[in-house]
């Protein structure tokens, strides 16, 4: 499996991070080493000062395609949940000074913990969801997903014309504003609406 990640996905997170709001979708891949075994807890690396936390909605595809329409891209996913898309910031503001890949900030051990699934109703509509991240109980991130300036079945369709979407692979949609730095003994507990879907303690 594969954690395909995209990013820049809100405009309000865009901004704060002084980017362009993106055109088309941008994404960019995480190994299966990222996933963060379930009750383990995140250890801050020892090569970064400056790790954030940056929530976002998950999605888990159920089926192989490649090349999807838009319109038939809900097929493709009924699973849903959370994640956190930890990123060393300061390696990553080296990489970018340089115009080098981002992998080495975004991509190392334990970066992706993703909470429990829960199935899609049919009556869902994945683009008004609530999403919410607290940090020592404190709400630092929170947004619906009609926010999303590409929505789930724009991504699956887009991405799925470079890459061959395969079952068990995940997809984490983008993140809103309010990232912003974990240190050690932080607890994160993550939401959709008023399920808790993850809670994670930083070591």
């Amino acid at each position: 499996m594969k954690i395909i990640c995209i990013g820049r996905n809100y405009a309000d997170h865009a901004k704060e991070m002084k980017s362009e709001v993106p055109l088309e979708p941008v994404f960019f891949l995480k190994p299966d080493t990222a996933l963060l075994p379930k009750r383990n807890p995140f250890f801050i690396p020892s090569f970064s000062n400056d790790v954030h936390h940056e929530l976002e909605l998950v999605v888990r595809i159920n089926r192989v395609g490649k090349s999807i329409e838009e319109k038939f891209a809900n097929r493709y996913y009924n699973e849903i949940s959370v994640g956190i898309d930890f990123t060393a910031r300061d390696i990553q503001a080296e990489c970018k000074k340089k115009g080098l890949p981002w992998e080495k900030a975004k991509a190392f051990d334990g970066s992706a913990p993703v909470g429990d699934f829960i199935k899609l109703s049919e009556n869902q509509n994945i683009q008004d969801l609530e999403i919410e991240l607290k940090k020592n109980n404190e709400i630092v991130q929170k947004v619906n997903t009609e926010k999303m300036l590409f929505t789930v079945d724009q991504i699956i369709s887009y991405v799925s014309q470079y890459i061959t979407l395969k079952i068990g692979d995940l997809i984490f949609t983008g993140t809103p504003s309010g990232v912003g730095p974990v240190v050690i003994h932080d607890q994160l507990e993550a939401f959709i609406g008023e399920k808790k879907l993850l809670k994670l303690n930083i070591k």
